[in-house]
């Protein structure tokens, strides 16, 4: 066959990362990751948008070909209202991280508590039902994470808040699918924590960007409990040394990034990459900047 009779070769789809700032971002090497992994043809790039330009650099992008969105900080709130029609899982967290040009419209979706839910349970092989779970914070990162839960059918969610009000609006918020999964969902102020070791702490605050333990009795810490901060960076965060101190096994939110990552690949290809090779290759990279 001659070079004018060859195939052509298909052009990749587009996606990206919006948020601001994005420069460090992982999600491009992430994706690129799972294209090499799926044999899917995806070009994955950052997008910085302006504080008050978003919608136009989400439409811009749209317009130039591209076909879908993850969607970082500050702009979950944004996408949310931007979405044509939403997940069941991004109605309920309020919130956005996933955005896919559909012929009819935008589609929103909210991967991030499927990113925690995995890494907890197949890469750090902690099973949630039945189990005791602590959420401290309920903020959005807390609230894009409690349906996602309550799915894997725990035994009890305390949620926990150094303002109890809104850590009962949250209750309030999933009251009716905490019934529906036969969940116990409970808390309140930093008082409302049981003084006996969970199976399960989750950390949803950002007390670990500025090295900040959130309010939480000691006791709900031990040997057997799994502490999971959703942050995570080249050293354990302060919480995660606070936690091992405290005897339980310590977990950063890397899986989580990863995870989450993937399931967004899943909702635009429909093709499910496997994370933990990724995280491997990620943990190797943070291992190296720490030394």
């Amino acid at each position: 066959m001659s070079v004018s009779e060859s195939k052509p070769v298909a052009h990749a789809d587009r996606y990206a990362v919006v948020g601001n700032p994005v420069a460090h971002s992982k999600s491009p090497y992430i994706h690129a990751q799972f294209a090499l992994q799926t044999g899917e043809r995806v070009e994955y790039d950052r997008l910085l948008a302006p504080l008050d330009g978003f919608v136009e650099h989400v439409q811009a992008f749209h317009a130039a070909g591209g076909r879908g969105l993850n969607v970082t900080v500050p702009f979950k709130l944004e996408a949310h209202a931007l979405a044509h029609k939403l997940s069941p899982r991004a109605a309920a967290a309020g919130a956005v991280n996933t955005l896919r040009f559909d012929a009819d419209g935008i589609f929103g979706d909210n991967t991030d508590g499927f990113g925690l839910v995995r890494d907890i349970e197949v890469n750090l092989g902690v099973s949630l039902e039945g189990a005791r779970v602590l959420l401290l914070g309920a903020g959005g990162a807390a609230r894009g994470v409690v349906l996602p839960m309550l799915e894997r059918r725990p035994s009890e969610i305390t949620i926990v808040n150094r303002t109890a009000p809104k850590a009962h609006a949250l209750i309030e918020q999933f009251a009716g699918a905490a019934s529906e999964f036969g969940c116990l969902l409970n808390g309140g102020g930093p008082q409302a924590v049981d003084p006996k070791p969970y199976d399960v702490i989750v950390n949803a605050t950002a007390g670990s960007l500025d090295a900040a333990l959130p309010e939480c009795d000691e006791r709900a810490f031990g040997t057997g409990t799994l502490a999971y901060d959703m942050m995570y960076g080249a050293q354990p965060t302060v919480f995660m040394r606070h936690a091992q101190a405290l005897g339980a096994r310590a977990a950063d939110g890397l899986g989580m990034l990863v995870e989450q990552a993937a399931e967004s690949f899943f909702v635009w290809r429909g093709v499910r990459p496997e994370g933990a090779p990724v995280l491997v290759a990620l943990r190797a990279q943070l291992a190296a900047q720490a030394t």
